[in-house]
């Protein structure tokens, strides 16, 4: 008879605790749902994709605290808490991205303001975070299907391990820049400011806390407290990279670590802040501020913009 041991040798899990953080992201996702349907924000559909990534992990972390030996629902549950912060931060790039494209006129678009590439902003960043969820899915795969009674046990762990922090590591790297290029991005974007109005003009009541675009008299929803999306963005940084470094610290530490030792860990330092971000962005949801559709304006209504009202008092250096 095979000896079942269970997935939580050092403590016993809270179904209660899973079930609030189940219950929140639900709620979670279901005023995003409506926001992404209402603004017709169809990129905030990864959004929503990571959302849902909570709702079932902490959901199968719920039937793994009742069943501390059941292998399959310890797997999901660690899997998808692991891997849905890394789809969230991939679309917060992509509206960062559509910031830019709408605040920064073409001209002022350079490798200096944005210390990359600004055609390769997204792309490159959305890359590095594809890398990383591939690196932190095997390790976590490895790890989690790993028991102490498998053979080389350890040695799978080592290398689940030494994966997952590979990946942990690179999404720091890579949303650590971007969050400095956001944050400078916050206060530089100022500038910015007064110029959009060669771009853009106000609707008429009741629709006045939009901007419509003078080009071929297409609408585009654009609102003039932009910045208050950047406040929600810079925010969410900081809520990532704080859930991140407790991973990092996490895997590096291995499965005798004190942080696997205490499940307050795992809801202060990971549930906590990616709830406060989804939060954040139901408050502020991105597609009432800025185009979030699968395509954002071409780029040569941009450029007829910019020859039919010119900008006024921006300089295109940074």
């Amino acid at each position: 008879m095979a000896i079942e041991i269970s997935y939580y040798p050092f403590y016993n899990p809270s179904a209660a605790a899973a079930g609030v953080m189940c219950a929140l992201f639900a709620i979670g996702f279901i005023v995003s749902a409506f926001q992404t349907i209402r603004y017709k924000s169809w990129i905030w559909l990864v959004m929503l994709l990571a959302i849902a990534m909570e709702v079932v992990g902490f959901g199968a972390r719920i039937g793994s605290a009742l069943g501390k030996t059941n292998r399959t629902l310890y797997i999901i549950q660690f899997c998808l808490v692991i891997l849905a912060p890394v789809f969230m931060a991939g679309i917060i790039y992509v509206a960062f991205g559509r910031i830019v494209f709408h605040v920064v006129p073409p001209e002022a678009r350079t490798t200096r303001l944005l210390w990359v590439p600004p055609r390769w902003l997204t792309p490159i960043f959305v890359f590095f975070d594809i890398f990383a969820l591939l690196l932190q899915l095997i390790g976590a795969v490895i790890i989690s299907a790993t028991q102490v009674t498998d053979k080389n046990a350890v040695s799978k762990l080592h290398v689940g391990k030494d994966i997952a922090l590979a990946g942990v590591s690179a999404q720091i790297g890579a949303f650590g820049l971007f969050s400095i290029i956001a944050a400078r991005f916050h206060f530089t974007s100022r500038r910015f400011a007064a110029g959009l109005e060669g771009r853009y003009r106000p609707l008429p009541p009741p629709q006045g806390n939009k901007f419509v675009t003078l080009v071929d008299d297409q609408s585009v929803r654009f609102k003039p407290q932009w910045r208050k999306l950047l406040y929600t963005l810079n925010f969410s940084c900081i809520m990532i990279i704080i859930r991140s470094i407790y991973r990092e610290v996490e895997f590096a530490t291995g499965k005798n670590g004190y942080t696997q030792r205490h499940e307050w860990f795992t809801y202060v330092l990971d549930a906590l802040p990616i709830f406060l971000l989804v939060v954040g962005y139901t408050i502020t949801p991105p597609g009432a501020y800025v185009c979030m559709g699968f395509r954002q304006q071409p780029k040569q209504k941009d450029q007829i913009s910019q020859q039919a009202y010119p900008m006024r008092g921006i300089s295109s250096s940074s």
